[in-house]
């Protein structure tokens, strides 16, 4: 068989979860799509890596996102996509649950810097930030309405980030199997155990994450969509969609890029951030904690 995906040589633990969730109507989010507002989950995933420890794919929602987005003009944002979090339901809370405290969490990989995202990178003290340099450097000005259109909190990035940023080096770019939709990742550890992608479009500098377990395979592909459908069906989301995109143009190039790869890989089990689908079916299947 010809192999379509990054020899990911380095097997992982996987586990995905969900910190809170707003409410959108769906048709803006897939073409065809009901008129009714749909619950999205904010999606989270818990690698566990046999050297690097507990590593978080984003964070979800946390309580600072309430007091971040209080006053205009960023409470428009809850006004769009009411928010339903209860404290329980942090990604710190849950992973304690879980038996991991949250100081062991040696690193958190941000996909990118909208406010459902990094809600709860404050809650890790010990982590360290890996993400591309230009999806932080596309918000790190940004204030007021500005920070409003690309769904950034300023309030939810920690004080010291800069001082425990771990940015992606892109001198690390491997090239992936010519099959593969996607030409190049980043080796984030450097051991082909984690491979960042990018998949920009949604937010500038968005990247999704290509990982296996001992029994799957998975691409965390963050928002390149907001539900499996989408990309298995080719459907676009609603032009209006695209008001809070930073580039319709990329954001088609990935979609088209994931749907492609679905086509060329079915058995890959594709993880959206927002999909109830995949994270309800796979939340504690691979290789479960």
């Amino acid at each position: 068989m010809i192999n379509t995906l990054p020899n990911t040589s380095v097997k992982v633990r996987l586990r995905l979860y969900a910190a809170g969730y707003c409410l959108h109507p769906e048709w803006v989010t897939i073409r065809g799509g009901s008129l009714r507002a749909c619950r999205f989950p904010a999606g989270f995933a818990l690698i566990e890596h046999p050297v690097r420890g507990p590593v978080l794919f984003d964070t979800g929602y946390a309580s600072r996102f309430f007091a971040g987005t209080a006053r205009l003009p960023m409470s428009v944002y809850r006004w769009l996509t009411p928010v339903a979090y209860r404290e329980e339901e942090s990604a710190a809370n849950q992973l304690r649950r879980d038996g991991i405290e949250p100081e062991r969490v040696r690193y958190v990989i941000v996909s990118h810097f909208h406010a459902d995202h990094i809600g709860g990178l404050g809650d890790f003290p010990s982590a360290r930030f890996v993400y591309l340099p230009e999806a932080y450097e596309e918000v790190r000005h940004c204030h007021g309405f500005a920070a409003l259109r690309k769904g950034f909190v300023r309030e939810l990035v920690p004080d010291d980030f800069v001082d425990r940023a771990l940015p992606l080096d892109r001198a690390h770019t491997v090239p992936f199997p010519p099959e593969c939709p996607f030409p190049q990742g980043i080796d984030v550890f450097g051991d082909g155990s984690l491979y960042a992608v990018d998949v920009p479009g949604h937010a500038a500098g968005q990247i999704g994450l290509f990982l296996s377990t001992e029994r799957h395979d998975y691409f965390l592909c963050a928002d390149t969509v907001w539900a499996s459908r989408a990309f298995r069906e080719s459907r676009l989301p609603h032009p209006l969609a695209g008001l809070i995109m930073s580039s319709r143009h990329r954001y088609r190039e990935s979609f088209e890029r994931l749907h492609e790869l679905h086509k060329r890989c079915p058995q890959l089990r594709i993880v959206p951030s927002h999909c109830r689908e995949a994270l309800e079916r796979w939340g504690t299947e691979g290789a479960p904690l």
